[in-house]
């Protein structure tokens, strides 16, 4: 088949990535892409690894952009688009033979309903997939017209959807959230010290004891309301790091208020 014929066969898509030093990862990512794209976009942010090499070799546009915070790179990635339509993909997730299709499908139908669909991401836990539980089926903003940004914050950045209709749909998202416990417990020991600089920048502390309360309430909405429990060894090892994390970030939060 002609290239151009195979490209114009394909949804009107622009497949986004953002990533540095995901050597192992990026291809599963980008292979995933591929079929229903036509285009897919690598922002890289200055990998030492394969990253590069790897998404090229699957046909990947690769381009550089110094690390600016997660939104703005996510936005400058989405602003060389060329498609109506984006699908935002971080470099450990990845969209099954089904998942494909089904995006082919909406595509085919009920696409422009909307101008956000929420995909329904499945986390993955150093190998096991969570079963039950919000992590399960985690509604997410990663479908969208191309026009649409995210707000400038320094971490769990979200999509500008004001004004906008959204829209939840069927396609599932895998997500291999970690490599290793202590990698990922650095990452979201990373995120929390980001979350308290910023609630501390606007004033914000947290009395003696809120992270407890937290982490409490975390593991009962998440492992006794949702099921988590269910998922055995895996899913309790699981959310306990997220245990971790949400008493740390009220800890730096309340540490960051004392100090000034």
């Amino acid at each position: 088949m002609n290239p151009a014929d195979d490209i114009a066969q394909k949804p009107p898509l622009t497949g986004v990535v953002v990533a540095k030093n995901e050597g192992d990862r990026i291809g599963r990512c980008v292979a995933s892409l591929m079929p229903v794209c036509r285009e897919v976009i690598v922002l890289d942010s200055g990998s030492t690894d394969d990253t590069v090499a790897v998404a090229r070799g699957l046909g990947a546009r690769v381009e550089h952009r110094d690390w600016d915070g997660f939104a703005r790179q996510k936005n400058a990635a989405i602003t060389m688009a060329s498609q109506p339509w984006v699908i935002l993909l971080d470099a450990d997730e990845w969209l099954t033979p089904s998942a494909q299709e089904a995006l082919r499908a909406l595509f085919a139908g009920d696409i422009e309903q909307s101008d956000v669909w929420l995909l329904l991401r499945r986390t993955h836990w150093l190998g096991t997939p969570m079963r039950h539980g919000s992590f399960s089926r985690e509604a997410i903003e990663r479908l969208f017209r191309s026009d649409l940004r995210h707000a400038d914050i320094p971490v769990h950045e979200y999509l500008d959807t004001q004004g906008r209709t959204v829209k939840r749909s069927d396609i599932e998202l895998e997500h291999d959230t970690a490599r290793n416990t202590l990698e990922y417990r650095d990452k979201l020991a990373k995120y929390a010290a980001l979350w308290a600089k910023e609630r501390a920048a606007r004033g914000k502390t947290a009395w003696p004891g809120r992270g407890l309360l937290a982490a409490s309430a975390y593991a009962l909405k998440n492992l006794i309301l949702q099921g988590g429990v269910l998922d055995g060894k895996a899913g309790i090892a699981f959310h306990r790091e997220h245990m971790r994390y949400v008493a740390l970030k009220y800890r730096l939060l309340r540490e960051l208020g004392l100090g000034r």
